[in-house]
């Protein structure tokens, strides 16, 4: 196995005394083929040694070890865990966001064009991670992510919230039902929507869906890094770009935030 250098994108708004992150690459791993070269997907069809290894190297890079390197059995819920310890691979919790005040615990979201979205409020020591697709933003992951915070001593006028490389409007085009969805629950989200390539077609904002939720949640200090994961194929894996060309399979992008002791 060859690596090169891991490239994780950061943020100023994370990078506070205390707290480490990373918007981890694509790059920098050992995977090979359509898993090149950082997957961290424990749910591909990738040799489970090369995901491993990468997981060692992203865990490495937070500083802790890959026992404390924490992912969710993601399912697109509103779910969310309050870790006070670590799990095993083959026992995490199926759900969509974690929170913890506990150090030295890396927080680990899995995406390939769903929002990852990092949280902290500095002063408490609390840390949240949340994976928000449509579906779990619709549905509440993010207000959740900041209530379960709150209940272990965060302020949410205090939380700062990034949102990492996510598909963007003009790469995300859907049909009438998926629209619909939307609106049948608040016809105020029609903003969200522009008109497609194709009648009843439109291009969903996936990104602005979600700093409106957080504003919604009060959450006064958002950051969206804004990278298109459908559009940089060098940096970004993408479950639409492989499925535009009939790949067999994706590797996933990990998000990660830790409390140092």
């Amino acid at each position: 196995m060859t690596q090169s250098l891991l490239a994780p994108i950061q943020e100023n708004a994370l990078a506070v005394n205390g707290i480490q992150h990373a918007f981890f690459t694509r790059q920098g791993g050992v995977s090979s083929g359509l898993y090149s070269s950082l997957n961290g997907g424990l749910g591909s069809s990738d040799d489970a040694e090369s995901v491993h290894e990468n997981r060692r190297l992203m865990a490495n890079f937070m500083g802790t070890s890959s026992d404390r390197f924490l992912s969710l059995y993601q399912i697109h819920s509103p779910d969310v865990v309050t870790v006070s310890e670590p799990w095993t691979l083959q026992n995490r919790p199926k759900a969509d966001a974690m929170v913890t005040r506990m150090e030295d615990i890396t927080l680990a979201i899995a995406t390939a064009d769903c929002g990852p979205v990092l949280f902290t409020d500095p002063e408490a020591r609390v840390i949240g991670a949340a994976h928000a697709g449509w579906k779990g933003a619709l549905f509440g992951v993010l207000e959740a992510t900041v209530a379960a915070m709150e209940k272990i001593g965060a302020n949410r006028e205090r939380i700062s919230a990034v949102l990492g490389p996510t598909i963007s409007q003009n790469a995300y085009e859907v049909g009438p039902e998926f629209k619909e969805q939307f609106l049948s629950t608040d016809t105020n989200y029609a903003p969200f929507f522009k008109n497609g390539t194709k009648d009843g077609k439109s291009f969903f904002n996936l990104p602005a869906f979600i700093e409106h939720r957080l504003a919604e949640a009060k959450i006064k200090h958002f950051v969206s890094l804004d990278h298109c994961t459908y559009g940089d194929e060098n940096r970004f894996f993408s479950f639409r770009r492989t499925t535009h060309r009939s790949e067999q399979d994706y590797g996933r992008l990990i998000s990660a935030i830790m409390l140092t002791s």
